[in-house]
């Protein structure tokens, strides 16, 4: 799994062509269910599945960080992945990808804004990003708030102090601090840098990502067509679940912080046969437990689904898909997409992103992509009718472990969610290498607060609940 990751990463950054046949090739992720004893909060029974490619009341709740009496992995932890090992992922990320590729690509895509005048403080402070990451200097505070700032802001920086706290005062650096730390850190920083926050200057709400991200969503067009064409006729059994699944998954592939889109293919299909080769890379397979239970939910009328969105562009708009087979199918009551609650990662989507990606697919050219069309009315009207919500949070955008997860996060998903979807975020092991056998029932089945399916590709060195013998078989 690491030489794939280390060889797929190195070649294919820049190159789209080459990029897609290798998807067809090597793709592998993590597909996986579990189920709880909601009595007791502690997971039953869990076996891992995976397929390649790539408020309520409890608002009332302060927001902080879970305390040690939360529910953790059963395994002992692993201690964090950093990135000061020369050859891993992790080290080319930190000491050059994030620099050189990704806020290189982030100045390029904002140069008009960034060089003239009323942007110069903002240039000032993201060039001196850039050159604490060239020199892996140590990590620093992040600049408190105003004290006129809202109390969600004002919590946001506690949170923020509370993972930092630990690096901070043992002097590491961006290399020696625990990679899942140092790279959240550096999207924090770049908001910070911009004034994301900051009303009344040029950098409030700015989104350094917008470029790239509208790219991907006019790139999705070609491919989702012929795929979306496929949703509505899904039968509502477990082969209808399989198969959005699957397309959820197969789309968690398309990570624009690897692979940036290019608008110019919005007409080309790369998606259908990379789909119908699926089956080849499979890891490990529990649609029988993610079919039973969306039977059960379905056979009770529906019940409370969230997706926890990684990437807009294509892979947003799988999630949509998704999303529309669990209320079509009778699976959900109600979607509520988890959502990031400022840029991140490049291609993170945020709830203005979903709504622009609806309000694009339901203006698309009937004659040219009618599925597509017909697709986005139909979400917009999921929207508009209360079946499907956006829910941001800044949890997703923070560098904590997901079995620290914060409230009133927590409890919502404890006490209103029926089944969670996760795409993509690593997080959910903590950025630390798990055996790959480790059973994801005792990883996060033990302290996810409900039941839980993860479609995940694999992005880097980390993983878990695989058989020996699909490891050694991706490997080989």
């Amino acid at each position: 799994a690491q030489l794939i990751s280390e060889y797929y990463y190195a070649t294919f950054s820049k190159l789209q062509a080459i990029r897609i046949d290798f998807m067809r090739q090597l793709g592998v992720a993590l597909f996986a269910i579990a189920q709880t004893l909601p009595a007791v909060f502690a997971w039953t029974q869990s076996t891992l599945l995976s397929k390649p490619f790539h408020s309520s009341t409890s608002t009332a709740l302060a927001m902080t960080a879970t305390t040690g009496s939360a529910p953790k992995p059963s395994l002992p932890i692993p201690e964090p992945i950093c990135s000061d090992s020369p050859g891993t992922w992790a080290y080319d990320t930190m000491s050059r990808r994030v620099n050189e590729e990704i806020l290189q690509r982030t100045y390029e895509d904002n140069k008009e804004n960034f060089e003239s005048p009323e942007f110069r403080p903002i240039l000032e402070k993201f060039q001196k990003l850039r050159e604490d990451l060239k020199t892996s200097s140590k990590l620093e505070m992040l600049e408190k708030p105003p004290e006129n700032a809202s109390q969600e802001r004002k919590r946001e920086w506690d949170e923020w102090m509370q993972i930092l706290k630990p690096y901070l005062g043992s002097g590491d650096t961006w290399l020696s601090a625990p990679w899942m730390v140092t790279e959240f850190y550096v999207y924090r920083r770049l908001m910070e840098a911009i004034g994301y926050w900051d009303e009344g200057t040029p950098g409030f709400h700015y989104d350094p990502f917008v470029k790239q991200k509208q790219a991907g969503l006019q790139s999705s067009a070609g491919s989702a067509e012929p795929m979306l064409e496929k949703i509505p006729a899904l039968p509502k059994t477990a082969e209808g679940i399989d198969l959005a699944a699957s397309i959820a998954l197969w789309g968690n592939k398309m990570d624009l912080s690897i692979w940036p889109a290019d608008a110019a293919n919005a007409d080309i299909d790369v998606f259908t046969s990379i789909l119908e080769s699926a089956s080849e890379n499979l890891l490990h397979d529990d649609l029988g437990i993610l079919a039973n239970h969306c039977e059960k939910l379905r056979q009770k009328g529906g019940g409370n689904v969230d997706i926890i969105v990684d990437n807009a562009g294509f892979e947003l708009i799988t999630d949509l898909a998704l999303a529309q087979h669990l209320i079509e199918s009778g699976i959900a009551s109600k979607v509520t997409f988890q959502l990031k609650s400022h840029p991140t990662f490049v291609s993170d989507a945020l709830e203005k992103d979903l709504l622009e990606h609806v309000d694009y697919y339901s203006n698309l050219d009937e004659i040219k992509f009618p599925n597509a069309k017909r697709a986005g009315r139909k979400w917009k009207q999921f929207l508009e009718e209360g079946l499907w919500k956006c829910h941001e949070d800044d949890f997703w955008v923070q560098a904590f472990a997901m079995w620290d997860m914060t409230e009133p996060l927590r409890s919502d998903l404890r006490m209103r969610c029926d089944l969670a979807f996760v795409k993509g975020d690593a997080n959910i092991l903590g950025d630390r290498k798990w055996d790959l056998t480790a059973p994801f029932g005792e990883v996060v089945g033990a302290y996810f607060p409900c039941p839980v399916c993860a479609l995940r590709t694999f992005k880097a060195e980390i993983g878990c609940g695989m058989d020996a013998a699909q490891i050694e078989r991706a490997r080989k």
